[in-house]
């Protein structure tokens, strides 16, 4: 298994608007073209696996009695009534079953997910009008985690980042499943803007600087410290959000079942055994130069890239030819789908 094509296209502001698309012509078009720029081999599907934006999702583990395939379905649609926040008949609904790490149970937990339909039916539409058939439709995190957690599974909980150009998406991954999203406006853009506005350079010089000096702060260069210091209003955002969302966690995370701690060793768990252990970064952002380092000190827990090749390339290769490793980053979420369709045939 490896890659075979690849390809990106810029789609402009506007077209998508928090998620929703607002203009379906101008999106399939971007579709088209892309198609026909792919590197690599030539694409010979119309077939299409994509992602939903994680901005308008809902998402939720819950936990109901063992019964059939048949009759959960029916219980799914009723129970969910409980947990979405809009009108049942103005969402798709979709679910799938979670298994424990250990013990049978004498429940069901099962993975709630939820998109309005006003939402989908414009990917839907715009796919189509590209030319191409959608086959599965998912949200974006549950892509990213599929390529990102090895083997798909976690021990402990484990935050994965998603760095993204517009927006920045944090997903808590624990046992087969993941347990909680949430999206913020922070994004590798906005440290971009803020070098652009306080240095007063053109984004194009504010990004080149952002790549070449990140948060390491050289010695006796003032430039690299004014970057850093541009960057600080953008990054203790971040920063705050990640803890907001942390402890938000930490205070629901009590229905999993993961393996007790005298089974496992103490693997750096929190004193309380409870949280996240382990932070993992993807998306083109993650790329910050030292930025890593800066996490793990504020949040005295292990950080690293994450690696969306765990699942497709042998160990310990983690990146092809084509596609560099920094820059395959960015394409988290679309090795998610790949590995999605191949599971799918």
């Amino acid at each position: 298994m490896g890659l075979a094509s690849f390809g990106e296209a810029e789609i402009k502001p506007g077209i998508i608007v928090e998620g929703e698309i607002k203009d379906e012509e101008s999106l399939s078009k971007i579709i088209r073209d892309a198609l026909k720029r792919v590197r690599g081999e030539k694409l010979k599907t119309k077939y299409v696996i994509a992602s939903l934006p994680e901005e308008k999702a809902f998402l939720q583990v819950i936990q109901l009695p063992i019964m059939d395939e048949e009759d959960l379905k029916s219980a799914v649609r009723f129970e969910a009534e409980n947990y979405v926040p809009l009108p049942i008949e103005e969402v798709y609904l979709d679910s799938q079953t979670v298994p424990p790490i250990y013990n049978n149970l004498d429940h069901l937990d099962v993975l709630l997910a939820a998109q309005p339909k006003k939402i989908v039916d414009g990917y839907l539409n715009s796919i189509k009008k590209a030319g191409l058939i959608p086959k599965v439709l998912e949200i974006e995190s549950q892509s990213i985690t599929r390529a990102l957690v090895n083997q798909g599974l976690s021990p402990f909980p484990a935050l994965l980042v998603d760095l993204g150009a517009s927006r920045t998406s944090f997903i808590v991954f624990s046992g087969y499943s993941l347990r909680f999203t949430f999206s913020i406006p922070v994004s590798s853009q906005k440290f971009t803007e803020a070098i652009s506005k306080t240095l007063k350079k053109d984004l194009t010089e504010a990004e080149k600087l952002k790549i070449k000096y990140g948060l390491k702060r050289e010695k006796k260069d003032e430039e690299s410290e004014r970057v850093f210091e541009a960057m600080i209003p953008a990054l203790t955002d971040l920063i705050e959000q990640i803890k907001r969302y942390l402890s938000f966690y930490q205070t629901h995370d009590a229905h999993e079942h993961l393996l007790p701690r005298q089974k496992f060793g103490d693997r750096g768990l929190p004193p309380d055994g409870k949280g996240v252990t382990k932070i993992f970064l993807c998306g083109g952002g993650a790329n910050l130069k030292g930025l890593v380092d800066f996490l793990a000190l504020e949040f005295k827990i292990p950080v690293e890239i994450g690696n969306p090749w765990v699942n497709i390339l042998p160990k310990p290769l983690r990146e092809v030819p084509e596609l560099p490793f920094e820059k395959s980053l960015g394409y988290t979420t679309a090795l998610g789908l790949a590995l999605r369709g191949i599971r799918e045939k």
